[in-house]
């Protein structure tokens, strides 16, 4: 299976049947934005402290398989120069769609996000990528790329799952029961028969794949980065795992001087 290519037309289903991921944000939303009053999201529930975020103004931003119309428009909006890189046409449509109806300047390009060669080395001052790097197998070229792309002293902000979210029988998870059935790390490749990977792909729902700890915040130490802020976040409640570990991480690094 060409699993890029089958998450690139599963998320395009998922805009087509209006996934809350692919909502854009309102007008309103933007026009708080424009005052410089915004909250922005790596993980599903908390904001990112805005202390992370730094200088906006005129700060030329990556938004890394960021589409779907709910982060570009509020960086455009603060000012920023923003560019959306996505693996999905349709995600980036809304970034476009939502930018065009409220007068502010976006550039997309879809890609695989383990490939920035189309950027020159240090294009931009802030990498946002909020939880998808589960939709690809490796990320350790992504973090080399990200490092990279961004000018000395840029950030990297990154959300990603908790890799013991991938740990339990899915369908008894969806009844609340939560029983370890798989090794990590996880995909939905290799830990599946065809046939139970049909649960997925009979609906498009995008295929997904875990990652070590050692990969994910390793990864970034690896490619140079230095770690400098986390937090842990959860489905807000939503999700039986909330009730015993954070289900997502998301991480500050920066390219040093």
């Amino acid at each position: 299976m060409d699993f890029l290519q089958y998450n690139r037309e599963a998320w395009n289903h998922q805009v087509d049947k209006k996934d809350k991921w692919t909502i854009p944000v309102s007008k309103d939303e933007i026009d708080q934005a424009r005052k410089g009053i915004f909250s922005i999201a790596l993980t599903p529930s908390k904001p990112v402290p805005t202390e992370w975020f730094g200088y906006l103004k005129d700060a030329d931003i990556l938004c890394l398989a960021s589409g779907g119309g709910q982060q570009v428009p509020i960086f455009a909006a603060l000012g920023a120069n923003v560019v959306s890189f996505d693996n999905s046409d349709n995600q980036l449509n809304q970034d476009e769609i939502t930018c065009h109806e409220n007068n502010l300047s976006v550039k997309t390009i879809q890609g695989d996000m383990r490939d920035l060669s189309v950027f020159e080395d240090e294009s931009f001052d802030l990498i946002f990528n909020p939880c998808s790097t589960c939709f690809i197998d490796d990320v350790l070229p992504l973090w080399k790329e990200c490092f990279r792309v961004l000018k000395k002293g840029g950030v990297l902000l990154t959300g990603f799952s908790n890799p013991f979210m991938y740990l339990f029988d899915q369908e008894k998870r969806d009844k609340n029961i939560l029983e370890v059935k798989y090794t990590l790390p996880y995909s939905d490749i290799d830990s599946l028969t065809d046939e139970e990977r049909k649960r997925y792909t009979d609906i498009n729902d995008p295929l997904v794949y875990s990652h070590t700890l050692t990969s994910q915040i390793g990864g970034q130490l690896k490619a140079g980065f230095h770690l400098v802020d986390f937090f842990e976040d959860n489905w807000n409640g939503s999700e039986i795992e909330d009730k015993y570990f954070p289900s997502f991480i998301a991480t500050k690094a920066l390219k040093p001087f």
